[in-house]
């Protein structure tokens, strides 16, 4: 979505002589389908996502799904509202990157040097890129193949969901269906390690820290606690994806971002530790 996104962004301020300027530069005009815009738009995504590319631009030589996406944000800043902008946006904060908005002032000539501002903007990576754990691409492949591993098909239908409405920029929409995914897969766990299936989301999760042996949320750890007045990461993040209304001054992508990343980080960890304790019950 990124990808296609960016080539679809370049197209739209882009002439074809243009863009035909970029594929000589890049190197892979004879790979492009020239007949359409939007013909040179599917070769271009095609390109990026099925080989790897590393073409030149002004900062030296990058993969080509990279040089997409550094030519798409210098478009002019009335795309910023176009649907395929939000999807850049969206493709970008999921892959673990940000658009910063800029602002430098300029000298119109042909207005006796008047001064104008001008706004653009500048790609920049939300997280360290050196950390285990934080590519979130690969933390949803990996929790998809888990949750069809132990069959919760449930919770990876809330999944599908809210990543398909905060591709969107649906962020109220997307935050639901990760409390949903969130909640569903604690509770298929806890009927998986025997809880009764007609206990309230509540009861499973105190099943989880405290009936089951050894407890699946760890005290230790700060994750459950029988007593409601310590530190629980596990009730504290769930009381965290069910706010009461928005929030004055607070972004809604940043808030839809932030849940989604620790919506993947959290069940990425609770399911590997479903899939080990599942294997030793096997041995």
């Amino acid at each position: 979505m990124t990808i296609t996104a960016a080539a679809e962004i370049i197209s739209s301020f882009k002439s074809h002589s243009e863009m035909h300027l970029l594929e000589v530069q890049w190197g892979i005009a004879d790979y492009c389908n020239t007949s359409s815009k939007s013909a040179r738009v599917a070769s271009w995504a095609k390109l990026a996502c099925d080989e790897e590319l590393t073409v030149m631009i002004e900062c030296g030589r990058v993969s080509l799904e990279r040089a997409l996406v550094e030519t798409a944000i210098k478009s002019p800043s009335e795309q910023w509202k176009s649907d395929f902008w939000k999807k850049l946006i969206a493709g970008l904060r999921f892959d673990g990157f940000e658009l910063v908005e800029n602002e430098i002032e300029t000298s119109d000539f042909n207005l006796r040097f008047s001064k104008q501002k001008k706004k653009f903007v500048t790609l920049v990576r939300m997280l360290p890129d050196d950390i285990p754990g934080l590519d979130f691409r690969e933390a949803e492949s990996e929790i998809v193949t888990l949750l069809n591993l132990f069959g919760f098909g449930v919770a990876k239908g809330h999944l599908e969901q809210a990543i398909s409405a905060f591709q969107r920029g649906e962020w109220s929409s997307s935050n639901g269906e990760l409390r949903n995914f969130f909640e569903s897969y604690l509770n298929e766990i806890a009927v998986a390690l025997g809880c009764s299936r007609s206990a309230n989301s509540k009861d499973k999760r105190d099943f989880l820290g405290e009936q089951v042996q050894p407890p699946f949320l760890l005290t230790d750890y700060n994750e459950w606690n029988k007593n409601n007045q310590k530190p629980q990461f596990i009730q504290s993040l769930m009381s965290r994806m069910h706010p009461h209304g928005g929030h004055p001054g607070l972004s809604e992508e940043d808030d839809a971002t932030f849940r989604l990343q620790v919506a993947l980080i959290t069940a990425r960890l609770l399911l590997r530790r479903f899939k080990h304790r599942q294997s030793i019950s096997h041995n």
